[in-house]
């Protein structure tokens, strides 16, 4: 239940963070529950106890001395404040009284927040003692944390260490608010300088404190999760990246990479013309096996798989099924994490500004968790945030590539990671399953332009489309009626469709990735070449670039590499209704041009033109 327990704080609070060993009053609240639970009569009915541990999650039933080593090495499961499961009755719950998801947190006490919050980050790496109970023989081996994960010791050193005897506040604590002063409230830096300066005079536990800005900054740094700034060329022809870091010019246009300096300036830092920012994916999935909360839900997929035919996860679907079996050893290890990626513009701005700005954020998801936490906000991480002013159209390639080279190091080599709901070290891979996207940006990074007759990705060249001779735009009218069984009475039908036609084609095959990269393995990178539109481009193919995912080794093994938004297709589909049957003026799809293409391809009927007394064509 997601109610807060007041007579159960021990419940979460098992261990001494610091000299490891388990708290009294956890050991106290084990025994008292164990005891509890064995005398229902559920005991003897089931023949052992429901196991809420963190792995178990009242799964399971065990032997009363298999409970207590599990809740000693794994603690409870979350949430668990009222044993529903054994016996108790939970009350009702004020909703604005829930506690935080990662367990209770005391929300009055910042001291608290602070320690979670560096739980969080890196995940304990305290040693587990001998659990002296009666029973248990089990021995708890458990590795001891890699080298990213001993860096725990001194954020929590810094977090546990009041400001002074009964202080609340740690030095941590106060750089993290002073941190939020500036976030939230936009407080400028000499102003919190100031401030820490203060601090620092009227205090007498002067060391303790950060006594500017720049210290509170370098404390908190020490979390982790860093982003890193790349200049990038003002058309979007390349970054200033790798083995092109030291270049001053782009090398496709020529332009400078530094703003031009006035004449009299002294020795300043060079100022780039464009910057993009690139927050690296590595630390932030290290993060969700470094939190308790996240570390056991990543494994979800592999015990949550549907028999009953439901999509309810993408692990219950054909792709990723089918990813399984052709990288079994990927698979095999249920903590490599499955990628999902976005992206789509968007103007920054609250105003409305004269010379429109289009920012395109692309953001990773990781599908390992639940359903009701992989689409969550927390779970969606922002990893390359593509500055305007326009929209990079085919060069965003240029822009994914420290995201692309980042995916390729998870795939060959991995990241040692460290599982705390396992007690493990692990070497964590990761892949990139598909994109998801508005049609337009499908066409941005698949490489097949979405515009034109050949817009469609799936068909390609196969399609059927046409000019409407009066409205001007393409149209793929009739194009279905290929994909209906042969049988079926619409394929036969010549006055319900184009007048006086029959179909009796096959529907396009649909290409496989080994066929698709067939087609584009000759085509140039838009990272490697300036970007030119390709011969035959409309006419016999839609490509204007080889797709910079095609250099991920696995991604011609996917079967599903681009996906459609739902959001996107539902919205259009609706304006387009509500505007016709609405008759909304200069929106609607029922116009004079529609009427007359209608009369041409169709069969006459009581919707075509009719003159007016006027002279002019009227609408029945």
């Amino acid at each position: 239940m997601d109610g807060y327990h007041p007579d159960c704080s021990w419940v979460y609070d098992r261990l001494y963070v610091q000299r490891g060993g388990f708290k009294s009053a956890f050991a106290k609240g084990v025994e008292e529950f164990i005891t509890k639970a064995i005398s229902r009569n559920q005991f003897v009915e089931d023949g052992g106890i429901r196991c809420p541990c963190h792995n178990c999650m009242c799964s399971g039933v065990l032997s009363a001395s298999e409970v207590k080593i599990h809740l000693y090495r794994f603690g409870f499961q979350p949430n668990y404040w009222y044993r529903t499961q054994h016996g108790e009755e939970a009350p009702h719950i004020d909703p604005e009284n829930v506690p935080s998801s990662s367990g209770y947190i005391d929300n009055d006490d910042p001291f608290t927040l602070m320690q979670h919050m560096v739980d969080d980050a890196f995940g304990p790496t305290y040693d587990f003692q001998n659990m002296g109970d009666e029973g248990n023989e089990e021995e708890i081996n458990e590795e001891p944390p890699n080298e990213d994960a001993q860096d725990f010791y001194d954020l929590l050193t810094a977090a546990n260490k009041p400001l002074y005897e009964g202080a609340s506040d740690s030095k941590l604590s106060i750089c993290v608010k002073l941190l939020a002063c500036k976030s939230n409230w936009n407080v400028p830096q000499k102003c919190l300088d100031f401030f820490a300066t203060m601090l620092v005079d009227v205090c007498p536990f002067k060391d303790s404190l950060p006594k500017n800005f720049y210290q509170a900054k370098k404390l908190v740094t020490m979390l982790g999760l860093k982003s890193e700034k790349i200049d990038c060329c003002v058309k979007g022809c390349m970054l200033y990246y790798k083995e092109n870091s030291a270049d001053i010019e782009c090398r496709f246009c020529h332009e400078p990479r530094y703003v031009p300096r006035k004449p009299g300036i002294g020795n300043h830092k060079d100022i780039p013309v464009k910057r993009m920012f690139y927050m690296p994916i590595t630390p932030r999935l290290k993060r969700l096996y470094a939190s308790t909360e996240t570390a056991a839900q990543m494994r979800w997929h592999q015990h949550n798989r549907s028999s009953s035919g439901i999509l309810r996860h993408p692990s219950d679907g054909e792709a990723w099924n089918h990813f399984d079996a052709r990288y079994p050893d990927f698979a095999n290890e249920p903590r490599n994490v499955r990628l999902g990626l976005c992206s789509d513009g968007f103007t920054p701005y609250i105003q409305a500004s004269s010379s429109p700005y289009s920012c395109w954020p692309v953001v990773v998801t990781p599908y390992n968790l639940p359903p009701e936490m992989c689409m969550t906000k927390p779970f969606m991480f922002l990893t390359c945030l593509i500055p305007g002013p326009s929209n990079p159209k085919a060069n965003i390639d240029v822009y994914l590539q420290p995201l692309i080279d980042e995916l390729q190091q998870l795939w060959s080599e991995g990241a040692l990671t460290y599982d705390i709901s396992m007690k493990q070290n692990f070497v964590m891979r990761a892949t990139l399953m598909w994109t998801i996207n508005d049609f337009p940006a499908y066409g941005m990074l698949s490489g097949w332009s979405t515009q034109g007759k050949l817009a469609c990705p799936v068909c390609m060249d196969g399609n059927k489309a046409f000019t409407l001779k009066y409205g001007g735009k393409n149209s793929w009218f009739d194009c279905h009626r290929r994909f209906l069984p042969h049988n079926h009475a619409f394929r036969r039908s010549k006055k319900g469709f184009p007048k006086n036609r029959v179909v009796k084609d096959e529907p396009p095959p649909i290409l496989n990735g080994e066929e698709v990269w067939g087609l584009v393995h000759n085509i140039p990178r838009v990272i490697d070449t300036a970007h030119t539109k390709l011969f035959g481009y409309g006419v016999s193919h839609n490509w204007t670039k080889r797709s910079i995912f095609w250099d991920l080794p696995y991604w011609k093994d996917n079967l599903l590499r681009h996906n459609l938004d739902v959001m996107h297709i539902e919205k259009n589909f609706f304006d387009n209704v509500f505007n016709t049957v609405m008759n909304i003026k200069n929106k609607t799809k029922d116009n004079e041009k529609a009427r007359m293409d209608l009369a041409i391809i169709c069969q006459p009927s009581d919707l075509e033109l009719v003159p007016h007394n006027n002279g002019k064509m009227k609408k029945p």
